[in-house]
């Protein structure tokens, strides 16, 4: 062995690891969930059996958001069937929910605790 050998052989496994070390980083960044401001946004306002919005209409295939907020005096329970996506929102309380993007169709939601006068629809073309 000559002398400097070991250490190139450190500097060679420490700049391995190094390069681990960043494939691993790219790797978990493009696992992470887009930003929650790259997400848009859909609001619903609930109010004791009426509801501001009967058609949302959004892109295919793109992540969205959904806020209900209920400004009644009763509980709310926001809900699609199809989208799979349930909220039970408490009086004066806002929740949200982000949904992975879906194929196009027509997809329903209602106020399950006010199903005649809450029924509405997601457009997603």
């Amino acid at each position: 062995m000559t002398p400097g050998a070991p250490s190139r052989g450190l500097e060679r496994r420490d700049a391995m690891r190094g390069l681990v070390r960043a494939a691993a980083m790219l790797a978990l960044a493009a696992a992470l969930p887009a930003r929650a401001d790259d997400v848009p946004t859909v609001r619903v306002e609930l109010d004791d059996g009426k509801i501001s919005t009967r058609r949302i209409e959004l892109p295919a295939r793109k992540r969205f958001r959904v806020e209900v907020v209920n400004k009644g005096k009763t509980p709310a329970e926001f809900e699609s069937l199809p989208l799979g996506l349930e909220l039970v929102v408490a009086p004066g309380s806002t929740r949200t929910r982000v949904l992975p993007g879906k194929s196009p169709g027509t997809y329903p939601f209602f106020d399950e605790f006010h199903m005649e006068t809450t029924r509405g629809e997601f457009v997603i073309k």
